[in-house]
């Protein structure tokens, strides 16, 4: 049920396809591709995106020039570390804004900087106020945020705020947080500091929606996601379903125009070379498909029976399919649409010739096997006879 108890504030959505989606393994989008994406990204709504990686060298900081030179309504962000060279790498984009990613978690600070947590707010204070006298906004981001200590990550973010940073990134690296732990994160963080908080999570066990509309309740402003949840391992928040979840839950704009949802995770898909799986949540396929004859049914009487979201939302409508577990209404509705007529005794044997097929095949019945199905039927014997018989007592 709909809470409407809670009016959430907008929430603005950064799209990190171009960055932590094209580390997906196995997927690499050329410059082309890259444009393309940012330009599908922008008619969706989407007003921020992370758009690659400067330091990766000569070719990516081009295809990063190339999504800025578009003119796209949608603010560029390029991901850094907590160099001076990567800040350097990134003058050379066009970007307006770097996200300076830095490790905080007690195992991550002693296995990639030397100094232990001093290192880490020494850097953040150098590099920092060295992007902001290079004209840049900047987001720290926090790497391994979720196993860092909290009173630690409260300095970082003090520190990050004093050298001129306007955001922090909670950072779910390796998906330990569930969506109780990210609320009482983001809670304590929110009641620490006044910069825009965006959460990033991953999706290893399946939590990264759910954790980041628990960040969102909590005072996050700022959501991390990619297009069909592209990104590292299993991969991170999805676009459309934070989205659609945010808006359908708690009524908080966006500004994504869910419409476009359906045709930005094709030009991705496409991209990245996978496919949108027919049940992925808002843009599948199988969505708003039906074939429970109970929820056909149903559905054919008042949709509000088996209907939370309305698929005209996303520009999309239900579809009744025919198949093993159809009733005699979804079937009786299919063959209206066929113009094909039958009675009460053809019915029942056209259902179980639909069944039998779609147990054999392990498919749906198309329009042109149900037709076939009911020729067969239409022209056996025993139906001609009963119809003959019919007629006769007519």
């Amino acid at each position: 049920m709909r809470d409407r108890s809670v009016q959430s504030p907008a929430i603005i959505l950064n799209d990190t396809t171009l960055r932590d989606g094209e580390q997906a393994p196995g997927v690499a989008f050329t410059a082309a591709e890259k444009v393309a994406i940012a330009r599908a990204l922008a008619a969706a709504g989407v007003s921020e995106a992370e758009v690659g990686t400067p330091a990766m060298g000569r070719e990516e900081i081009a295809a990063i020039r190339a999504t800025v030179e578009a003119a796209l309504p949608l603010r560029a962000i390029a991901w850094c570390r907590m160099r001076t060279e990567d800040v350097d790498a990134a003058l050379r984009t066009g970007v307006s804004m770097v996200n300076l990613s830095v490790p905080v978690s007690d195992v991550q600070i002693a296995a990639k900087l030397r100094g232990g947590r001093p290192a880490v707010l020494e850097a953040i204070a150098r590099v920092v106020d060295y992007a902001r006298d290079r004209g840049f906004d900047v987001a720290v981001g926090g790497e391994d945020s979720s196993r860092a200590d909290v009173d630690f990550l409260i300095e970082v973010m003090d520190a990050a705020r004093a050298a001129g940073a306007q955001r922090f990134r909670i950072a779910d690296t390796l998906s330990v947080l569930d969506p109780f732990a990210t609320f009482a994160l983001v809670q304590r963080l929110r009641a620490a500091t006044d910069l825009e908080l965006e959460i990033h999570a991953h999706d290893d066990l399946g939590l990264a929606t759910a954790n980041t509309l628990a960040a969102v309740r909590a005072g996050a402003t700022h959501a991390s996601v990619t297009v069909i949840g592209l990104g590292e391992r299993a991969g991170n928040a999805p676009l459309e379903e934070v989205a659609i979840a945010l808006l359908h839950l708690y009524g908080s704009a966006t500004g994504i125009v869910p419409t476009e949802l359906d045709r930005v995770a094709r030009v991705v898909a496409a991209a990245a070379a996978r496919p949108v799986p027919p049940g992925k949540a808002i843009v599948g396929d199988h969505v708003f498909t039906h074939e429970s004859g109970i929820h056909v049914d149903g559905l054919l009487k008042d949709m509000r029976t088996y209907q939370a979201l309305d698929p005209a939302l996303l520009g999309r409508a239900h579809q009744f399919v025919i198949g093993k577990h159809s009733g005699l209404a979804a079937l009786s509705a299919r063959l209206g649409d066929l113009r094909l007529e039958a009675d009460a005794v053809e019915m029942a044997t056209i259902l179980a010739r639909v069944r039998a097929h779609a147990t054999r095949t392990k498919r749906s019945v198309t329009a042109e096997q149900l037709a076939e199905i009911w020729r067969e039927v239409r022209c056996s014997p025993s139906s001609a006879a009963v119809r003959g018989e019919s007629w006769a007592k007519a």
